[in-house]
């Protein structure tokens, strides 16, 4: 039999088709979805930051040579076979109809090869990491993306799915954070005013052409938009709506420490070795709606992962099961009560629901955790709801300091995708 041979250039279309249909084939059947998400009961600590930058939101520029540090530990501590793909996304984070040969110069799949297992702790884990862009892989497009780990080469056993951004500048963003106007919100809310200058970027009807959303400390579940903006003047569009860009302020962030299992930080009530782990017990945390507003650091719903004992947290940083105390006088019988924050992806997991102890009066969760500083908040989740709703514990006050990132997406007539041509991130502190 003759030996053929083919070249990648010759391959990469129908590579290409082929991973594209399994893509719509895997969309359409529900098997998984383009937001954070982890889909395993082993997989915990998922980080994606811009490299060197712990605090960031996961958005790099197209071509500034920026990378994206993405990691994940398995609480199995073995080694399994783990793959990745990346997808291109619209603006509203539904699959976009690229090709991966569109946006993507390299393989199409990847193994995770690097790995660690975990040093000198009680609970044993392999930490895995990766960059991106990497050698096998380099983005040619921007706008959304989601990064899709799975096992084995079988893309329907999905570990964990993250999204991030790759931005090609093309506008200025002027914001400003303010008091509501509105006297109902005035005392509990934040209101954003905004203007989108572009003057090198041709934007021929701003109404059908742009997409522009805001997001709040980093959650995915009240993110405003897509917005309209308000008046269309020569190269500048603004937006200053009266509700559409009014956040609940919210309450600063509660916050504890496990960087340290020699001494009792602020919030923590006791720490004892049992079973095979440490267990960290937090003071009960009094609800806070109706109490003075208070100001402190915080880190706006984030984590560090930290060991003052070791040396390297990404793999010497040990495990703790971490007990929450919300006194509360009687139960929901209409939804569920989280801990929340980027600790649980700001998703609603089994493992952040709280369970209501009649003995005690009080909300109850035990969270495996890795040691660091930590941010998180209560929050009450309605049955059927897909926001979450933090006044019930922690109330709003107009003066919290909170994050906010703009996103404009733009797609001029005749194109396939949404192309981010801007972010901006603010605080209301500044």
């Amino acid at each position: 039999m003759r030996n053929v041979q083919f070249t990648w250039q010759e391959i990469k279309p129908l590579t290409a088709m082929l991973l594209f249909c399994f893509t719509l084939y895997a969309e359409a059947s529900g098997t998984w979805i383009y937001e954070d998400y982890v889909y395993s009961d082993n997989i915990r600590t998922v980080q994606m930051h811009v490299k060197g930058w712990e605090m960031s939101y996961p958005v790099i520029e197209l071509g500034s040579g920026e990378k994206l540090h993405f990691s994940f530990d398995d609480l199995d501590g073995d080694v399994k076979n783990y793959q990745y793909r990346i997808i291109h996304c619209n603006a509203d984070w539904t699959p976009s109809s690229l090709f991966p040969s569109d946006y993507i110069d390299g393989f199409y799949e990847n193994n995770i090869d690097n790995y660690r297992f975990s040093f000198n702790t009680f609970v044993q884990y392999t930490h895995y990491s990766l960059e991106i862009p990497n050698y096998d892989i380099n983005l040619t497009l921007p706008g959304n993306y989601v990064v899709k780990v799975y096992k084995d080469f079988d893309e329907n056993d999905i570990v964990l799915t993250r999204r991030f951004m790759v931005s090609q500048s093309g506008v200025n963003i002027t914001v400003r954070v303010h008091r509501p106007h509105l006297t109902r919100y005035y005392d509990t809310h934040q209101q954003l005013t905004f203007s989108i200058r572009h003057p090198e970027l041709t934007i021929t009807d701003p109404m059908s052409e742009l997409h522009v959303t805001v997001m709040q400390n980093g959650r995915a579940d009240n993110v405003a938009g897509p917005l309209m903006p308000m008046y269309i003047r020569d190269r500048e569009i603004v937006y200053e709506h009266e509700e559409d860009l009014v956040f609940p302020a919210g309450n600063e962030f509660r916050n504890f420490d496990t960087k340290s299992t020699r001494y009792l930080t602020q919030f923590i009530r006791s720490i004892e070795f049992s079973g095979g782990i440490n267990h960290v017990e937090l003071h009960a945390s009094q609800p806070r709606q109706f109490s003075r507003y208070f100001s402190h650091h915080d880190i706006n719903g984030r984590f560090l992962v930290r060991n003052e004992e070791g040396r390297t947290p990404s793999y010497d940083a040990d495990y703790m099961m971490v007990w929450f105390t919300l006194p509360w006088d009687t139960p929901y019988d209409n939804g569920n009560v989280y801990v929340m924050g980027a600790l649980s992806d700001w998703n609603f997991y089994h493992w952040n629901t709280m369970i209501y102890n009649f003995d005690n009066q009080a909300y109850e969760l035990g969270m495996l955790l890795k040691q660091g500083y930590y941010n998180y908040k209560f929050v009450f989740r309605e049955d059927g709801a897909e926001t979450a709703d933090h006044a019930p514990f922690e109330g709003n006050f107009f003066e919290t300091g909170n994050d906010y990132l703009i996103m404009v997406y733009h797609r001029p007539p005749g194109t396939r995708y949404d192309r981010l041509v801007g972010t901006r991130q603010v605080s209301s502190h500044r």
